[in-house]
């Protein structure tokens, strides 16, 4: 059984990375935007970084940190073949989700005394959710030939991707925002979200110790 399967790779997409060779840009960037559109630990993460920013301005520094991060560690990983395990690097990007619930509810600046760079954690954050892309990349085997093209081809899906599902995180909290709810729930939804990131990292450690 495959637990680590937040950056899990559909069957028949694995297939065709392993039997393709040469660059083919369209083709990774469908996969990359897919992975993006797919892959719940990045939207819960993002869900959680923008939940309090209103100003585009604001999202738009924050979301290139969370990329630039991301962008880093996938091409790095795969090209150097530096890896660990899957299941660890998820486990990390599920408390990924939970330390932005605590920071949303204002729990680590209370217990810390102090408030965490916001902008260096989404970075941070954003390093491991490449790698752990990059980990399990490297289990198949991608052809030498036209691998950075294709790498950089996958990047910028997996940006595009990013965007599309952002845009549709904002249409809908919007229409949230504009409700008298949304301060009232606000701090049960991060409860929620904080849970769903423990859920995450305990299936990941799950994996890791028994499979």
């Amino acid at each position: 059984m495959d637990v680590a399967a937040a950056h899990g790779v559909a069957e028949g997409d694995k297939g065709y990375i392993q039997e393709t060779s040469g660059f083919l840009f369209w083709s990774f960037v469908y996969l990359g935007a897919k992975h993006m559109v797919t892959g719940y630990d990045h939207l819960l993460f993002l869900f959680g970084v923008i939940f309090f920013l209103y100003r585009m301005k604001d999202i738009g520094t924050y979301v290139t940190l969370f990329a630039v991060g991301h962008s880093t560690t996938l091409l790095l990983g795969v090209l150097t073949g530096v890896s660990v395990s899957s299941y660890l690097v998820d486990a990390i990007i599920g408390f990924s989700v939970v330390y932005k619930a605590l920071d949303n509810m204002g729990a680590l600046q209370r217990w810390l005394g102090f408030q965490p760079s916001t902008k260096g954690a989404t970075l941070v954050f954003g390093l491991f959710h490449g790698f752990g892309l990059a980990t399990k990349l490297q289990d198949f085997k991608l052809s030498p030939e036209g691998l950075l093209g294709n790498l950089v081809a996958f990047n910028i899906g997996v940006e595009i991707g990013q965007l599309l599902a952002l845009g549709a995180i904002l249409i809908a909290m919007g229409f949230w925002r504009r409700t008298e709810g949304f301060w009232r729930h606000a701090y049960a939804a991060n409860v929620g979200l904080m849970t769903l990131g423990f859920v995450l990292t305990g299936y990941q450690l799950v994996g890791f110790f028994v499979i």
